[in-house]
């Protein structure tokens, strides 16, 4: 599907509209463009994949939605709000309802499993130990690894630290959950694992998820929605069979993975010839 499908409207997919909003964003550094009239919307209740080639700006993306950085241009509203328009008071509401599954767990390498677990809950709540034992306990369960509980992170093998920054993550019952490069570094098994948890979270607790990640084959086994991210804004949208089936070239090439095509392999530079030849005269 080629077409760039329209942010989602209140009342459609999600029954309350979109949770999350971008809407015509524009955003450089040091005047390289990241975006350039970037478009995507995530609907409550989904699962939601932002894909695209490494250096196009997915994580700068979850940055801007999260309020750490701000677009040059364009909206972006999360639980119906522009975040540009927020106060700070109001920004850390607002991530208070949303989760995050770092790319490197980021983990406490100081704290147990269960006190990393247990760190969204005593910097943001006056839960009394009893009931912050009974939370880490549960999530910890939740992904299999309340036997842990005691272990230090260096004790944990890569998929095992993922599950523990996942338990942590939902640990405040969040609303939205966002993924940042969920599968990096994991071996078939505990990829899925981490699979079969963000599809268990989304349909039991109806969590909106969003994925951002490079992975195809792993997100088009549970993303309800995908967008395709190049050049700065969306190529493509569509369900994961419709962006299979999509003959442009750009998406064809994203999706099979081939290394030749539009998205070129070479960071932009000058001539080799006209740059080693001036290197001699130096």
């Amino acid at each position: 599907m080629d077409e760039i499908q329209r942010p989602l409207e209140a009342g459609e997919a999600g029954g309350d509209g979109p949770v999350v909003e971008v809407r015509d964003v524009h955003y450089s550094v040091h005047g390289r463009v990241i975006f350039k009239g970037l478009t995507l919307s995530a609907a409550k209740g989904k699962i939601t994949a932002v894909m695209g080639p490494s250096g196009t700006g997915k994580t700068t993306l979850l940055r801007l939605m999260t309020a750490q950085i701000e677009a040059d241009a364009g909206v972006i509203n999360v639980f119906g709000r522009d975040v540009a328009q927020m106060g700070s008071q109001d920004v850390f509401a607002m991530r208070r309802r949303m989760g995050m599954l770092f790319q490197n767990s980021a983990l406490l390498s100081d704290l147990d499993v269960f006190e990393n677990v247990a760190f969204p809950l005593r910097e943001h709540t006056d839960l009394t130990e009893p009931l912050i034992r009974n939370l880490v306990l549960s999530k910890l369960n939740a992904v299999g690894l309340r036997g842990a509980a005691e272990l230090m992170p260096t004790e944990l093998s890569g998929g095992m630290s993922r599950r523990v920054a996942l338990a942590r993550a939902v640990v405040m019952d969040p609303e939205v959950l966002i993924y940042d490069e969920p599968f990096v570094g994991l071996d078939p098994i505990a990829l899925g694992m981490i699979l079969r948890l963000i599809q268990q979270l989304n349909q039991a607790l109806g969590i909106t998820s969003i994925v951002v990640s490079h992975d195809v084959a792993e997100l088009a086994s549970i993303a309800h929605h995908s967008y395709l991210m190049a050049d700065g804004r969306i190529v493509a949208a569509g369900t994961p069979a419709e962006l299979a089936r999509s003959d442009s070239p750009i998406v064809s090439q994203f999706m099979s993975g081939k290394p030749d095509g539009p998205v070129p392999f070479h960071y932009p530079a000058p001539d080799i010839v006209t740059q080693l030849l001036a290197g001699e005269g130096a």
